[in-house]
């Protein structure tokens, strides 16, 4: 794999989610992340009077997750793969169940602004299951405030999760009907539901893919640079360097983290470009021509530039690989339009028609 995944696991309540999380960890490595549910004081007064206490329980689930989410997750895949019970996401699916009026307006708000900096899974395995059978499993595990579990409740949980999985697109979803599934007893179903998870990652269905690029194999950064440095290539192949070296390093990719360090890399190019112009006054009091002074200035600084430039392009070509852009196609696009354009003294007059 060219780099670590983030595998979540969805379902209904009893499903089996936790369970599948354990037992697929040993198999991926990396971390196990799992919901802190029982941390909720409010859970089993929500039990057994959903009206009166679905709010409290929803922003503590809200704010809970955020938080484990936020400190976890990112670190965590720097390391290896991470496997978790929960996703994020879910949490606003139990709130359009439980909530309504101001309550679901205030909820939405909090939960638009805490999902904007939560890592996507790159899988999401759903487990699928009956109502009937649901209920045995929920009644088997034997938890205190499941005991009087409503059925109709938990359908209505369930039905929600399938418009939930039918229109999720932040990324692939692998379906695993579980009704006939007992991974704890039979190896043989653990190892096929394994087994259909590694096959998802192995097939790249966590790989970022570029846009113009395609659907590439999957590659070693040094191979992909050693086919640069052999001749001339695309934008898009360099932009495709930086994706798997990004990913086999476990650079972080917030598209603001990463303009913050763009910012660092022009503030260093511009000390240089100070110092450059500083040299040429210098080399000009000294009795050099204006011209002998700006050629003598540049030769001395050039491969201080070079190495400026050479990181403020790699910044670009990662902000652009995160926001899913073709840098190259992008540049010619503009190119074309500002070429149609009418310019004098370096503004325009006349936009292209």
């Amino acid at each position: 794999m060219a780099r670590h995944p983030y595998v979540a696991i969805e379902g209904v309540i009893g499903v089996g989610k936790t369970t599948l999380a354990r037992l697929l960890q040993p198999e991926l490595g990396g971390e196990l992340l799992l919901e802190e549910f029982e941390e909720n004081p409010f859970l089993s007064d929500f039990y057994g009077d959903r009206e009166r206490y679905a709010f409290q329980t929803q922003i503590f689930f809200l704010l809970s997750r955020y938080r484990q989410q936020i400190s976890t997750i990112p670190r965590a895949i720097r390391r290896g793969p991470v496997v978790s019970d929960y996703t994020f996401a879910k949490d606003s699916l139990f709130a359009h169940l439980n909530l309504k009026g101001d309550e679901l307006a205030v909820y939405e708000r909090v939960y638009e602004a805490l999902n904007e900096k939560i890592p996507t899974p790159d899988l999401l395995v759903y487990l699928r299951a009956d109502l009937d059978v649901l209920m045995a499993r929920i009644a088997a595990r034997d938890r205190p405030f499941e005991r009087n579990m409503d059925p109709d409740y938990i359908e209505s949980v369930r039905q929600g999760y399938e418009e939930f999985i039918a229109n999720y697109d932040e990324a692939p979803v692998l379906v695993i009907d579980t009704n006939d599934l007992n991974i704890v007893s039979n190896p043989d179903d653990l190892a096929s539901v394994v087994r259909r998870i590694r096959s998802s990652l192995e097939y790249g269905t966590y790989q970022a893919q570029l846009p113009g690029v395609g659907s590439l194999p999957v590659r070693k950064p040094q191979a992909i640079l050693d086919d640069l440095e052999d001749g001339p290539h695309r934008l898009a192949d360099f932009q495709q360097f930086h994706l798997s070296l990004d990913a086999e390093k476990g650079f972080d990719p917030d598209l603001f983290l990463n303009f913050i360090a763009l910012e660092e890399e022009m503030g260093e190019l511009a000390r240089v470009l100070k110092e450059l112009w500083l040299r040429q006054v210098r080399l000009e009091k000294e009795g050099r021509t204006r011209t002998e002074a700006h050629v003598l200035a540049v030769e001395e600084s050039r491969a201080r530039i070079q190495d400026e430039l050479a990181d403020c392009l790699a910044y670009l070509l990662k902000l652009s690989n995160y926001a899913g852009i073709d840098l190259e196609k992008a540049y010619l696009e503009k190119m074309s339009l500002n070429a149609q354009r009418t310019w004098r003294d370096g503004k325009i007059i006349k936009e292209a028609e």
